[in-house]
């Protein structure tokens, strides 16, 4: 995740409260995906950006995930996402972001 998005995300979080804040995913691919679940859940791994140390607890899904997914209206979400659903490695990325999800988020 780059330092423009977590310093976003982190001044959501302190406008709104992290209780209020759910962060959807898109990446392509299952490591950059729980990369950036866990960034935004327990703090970036990497120690350089705005979330460095920073522990949000915020729960982070991907696009694919059902929950999500079911919020979309069918059609938008086909003709958005419906092609990458087919060609991508789906469930190995849900897994990844849920473990992140799982084991940091406080909400």
């Amino acid at each position: 995740m780059d330092l423009e998005n977590q310093a976003r995300i982190k001044e959501l979080a302190e406008k709104h409260g992290p209780e209020n804040l759910v962060v959807v995913l898109g990446g392509a691919e299952a490591e950059a995906s729980g990369l950036a679940a866990e960034t935004v859940s327990n703090g970036d791994p990497t120690f350089a950006g705005p979330l460095a140390g920073v522990q949000l607890g915020l729960p982070a899904y991907h696009i694919f995930e059902e929950p999500i997914k079911s919020l979309a209206e069918p059609q938008v979400y086909d003709d958005q996402v419906g092609m990458m659903e087919m060609v991508l490695e789906v469930d190995e990325i849900v897994k990844e972001v849920a473990a992140y999800r799982e084991q940091y988020s406080k909400y």
